[in-house]
């Protein structure tokens, strides 16, 4: 099967070297020529909590030749409308694209490459970049083994063409088949939304976040923003690496809070390294997925007619520093969720 990692950034990187590993026909694609150079010259080097480098042949999108099989697509959303017109050539009939972007891309997809073609999935660990070449795996090695991703059909069955990209991705570390896939998007979308919006809007860590009982509380009324528009638009939360992620609906009384905060605590704790990718764009000076993301959430409450105070705040905050090429200040964007909080 001939495979392409379109979009080879941190995740890419990590995911593209533990594939060519497992002797599968991989190319790594990416617009950084810098990191296409550094990956085929030296390999593509994994640190943090695994060290290792691996082998792997890497190309710009231009180099693209030839139909591929399967492409995991793990670029940003703001870039689709190029990304695809790229892509679409490089695809016949029986080609899958496996959407592994943040958000909730599939139906969008679906409109412009055909739904026969999409498998829906999503990341379950994370990782940071380092320099060309190089990507900081985050996530605890025994966390990434055991759960390093969740993929799903369209409609919910389990089809043959499922359980073989199963058995390609089991090369990374154990993927799980669910069967609500929408479900499965909105879990990981509620942790983007919580935690790497908080990393974002602060500029700091997942660890940060987690230490700072204001940021904390914060990621959590996030995630309950999310539960709520959610569940309100139809959408039945999947689990998330085990964990039912119902515990964050906070009441309104809020006599749950704590329990959420101490669960958050737990359950994102071996991400404690992990910088979000937004915060790694604005550290680049790039735009990031803010409306994909946070923006999804407060859009979506508008239809569905649920407030989302915290949201629209964080979206507010990542703007700002996109539109004046800084980084957001701890202390600063903090008082503002203090306030909120209050």
């Amino acid at each position: 099967m001939r495979i392409a990692i379109l979009g080879a950034g941190s995740l890419g990187t990590i995911i593209g070297a533990y594939l060519s590993k497992n002797n599968e026909l991989v190319e790594l694609i990416d617009v950084n020529q810098a990191h296409v150079d550094a990956l085929n010259q030296s390999g593509a080097t994994i640190t943090g909590t695994i060290n290792e480098t691996i082998p792997v042949k890497a190309i710009t999108p231009d180099q693209m030749e030839g139909h591929y099989d399967l492409v995991l697509l793990l670029t940003k959303q703001l870039y689709n409308t190029d990304v695809l017109k790229n892509l679409t050539p490089h695809l016949d009939t029986d080609s899958i694209v496996l959407s592994l972007q943040n958000g909730v891309p599939e139906d969008s997809l679906a409109s412009i490459l055909g739904k026969k073609r999409i498998v829906g999935g999503s990341v379950e660990f994370g990782a940071t970049w380092v320099e060309p070449g190089v990507s900081e795996l985050t996530t605890a090695a025994e966390s990434f083994q055991a759960n390093a991703f969740q993929i799903g059909e369209l409609d919910g069955t389990t089809t043959d063409r499922i359980q073989q990209i199963k058995g390609i991705l089991d090369a990374v570390g154990n993927t799980t088949i669910s069967a609500n896939l929408i479900g499965t998007k909105w879990a990981k979308l509620l942790v983007n939304v919580a935690m790497s919006g908080m990393s974002a809007a602060l500029g700091c860590t997942y660890g940060d976040v987690l230490k700072d009982e204001v940021a904390v509380t914060s990621a959590v009324m996030l995630a309950d923003e999310t539960i709520k528009v959610g569940t309100a638009s139809g959408v039945e939360f999947d689990e998330l690496a085990g964990f039912n992620l119902n515990i964050f609906n906070i009441a309104a009384d809020k006599s749950n809070l704590p329990e959420a905060i101490g669960f958050s605590k737990k359950a994102f704790g071996p991400q404690a390294l992990l910088k979000a990718s937004m915060l790694q764009d604005l550290e680049k000076k790039q735009r990031t997925e803010i409306d994909y993301i946070n923006g999804f959430v407060a859009s979506k409450g508008k239809e569905v007619n649920i407030n989302t105070p915290f949201n629209d705040l964080l979206v507010r905050l990542v703007k700002k520093a996109e539109e004046g090429k800084g980084l957001p200040e701890f202390e600063e964007n903090l008082a503002y969720f203090r306030e909120l909080l209050s």
